[in-house]
């Protein structure tokens, strides 16, 4: 048995998230099928770096599986890029130590989110951005995200469909940009973890401070408060994407 590492990417438009699921078209489920089809038969357990929802994309998601027999790594990410549709496409593949694992081997992750500013929604990019036709003062968000950084109890932005009991994430780096051309704001957020809808929580609590709904600092507020319906808004699963994972 060799262990395959594999990063890839995907749109996540017409799926219900990545995450095997009967009966429903998901990202790992597919590729579990081609690789049943490579082994003739044989089911393979493909184990992901985290779950995506449903319509949420992926520049860098990362999976793991061990696979009997010892393909070529190259050979391997040709074989399983010929099986999948045309919206998966596995970027890099190697044949990694034992050890390493998906999920459990990772030491971070950085997420994308992308806003589209225009008054109406554009129908091209409506399955692939966020969209908020309201004014925004790009300055207040800069000022907000510093309250971002560090070390907080972000119970106030996990959806309550999650399991995890301990809601203590450290965010390295958050950040927003304009982009210009677009006319989006683009979000990245670098951190040791992130909890259920979390991300899409803390986008739409900024573009409510960069609206002036929020107190500039409020982040400092939502903290101490530790409650879901204080937070309120989550941004629309279209504009997220899982940009890196980290090991």
């Amino acid at each position: 048995m060799s262990n395959y590492k594999l990063t890839l990417s995907y749109d996540g438009t017409n799926y219900h998230g990545f995450q095997r699921q009967n009966e429903l078209r998901t990202v790992q489920g597919i590729i579990e099928k081609a690789l049943k089809k490579m082994t003739k038969g044989k089911s393979i357990d493909v184990i992901g770096s985290g779950r995506t929802d449903a319509g949420v994309h992926a520049l860098g998601q990362v999976i793991n599986f061990n696979y009997p027999g010892n393909i070529p790594a190259l050979n391997m990410q040709k074989a399983l890029n010929s099986l999948m549709p045309l919206d998966i496409l596995f970027t890099d593949c190697e044949i990694i130590d034992d050890n390493f694992h998906a999920r459990f081997s990772t030491k971070g992750k950085r997420y994308m989110y992308r806003v589209d500013l225009g008054h109406y929604t554009n129908p091209f990019k409506r399955n692939y951005t966020g969209h908020y036709p309201y004014k925004i003062d790009i300055e207040k968000i800069r000022i907000a995200l510093d309250d971002v950084i560090g070390t907080h109890d972000f119970t106030s932005f996990a959806a309550s469909g999650g399991v995890i009991k301990d809601k203590v994430r450290t965010i390295y780096d958050a950040t927003v940009e304009f982009d210009k051309k677009n006319n989006e704001l683009i979000f990245e957020f670098y951190g040791n973890g992130f909890l259920y809808n979390m991300v899409r929580i803390l986008v739409a609590t900024l573009l409510e401070i960069g609206n002036g709904r929020r107190d500039i600092h409020d982040f400092l507020r939502l903290y101490e408060l530790k409650d879901r319906q204080e937070a309120r808004a989550t941004a629309p699963a279209s504009g997220l994407y899982l940009k890196e994972v980290y090991y």
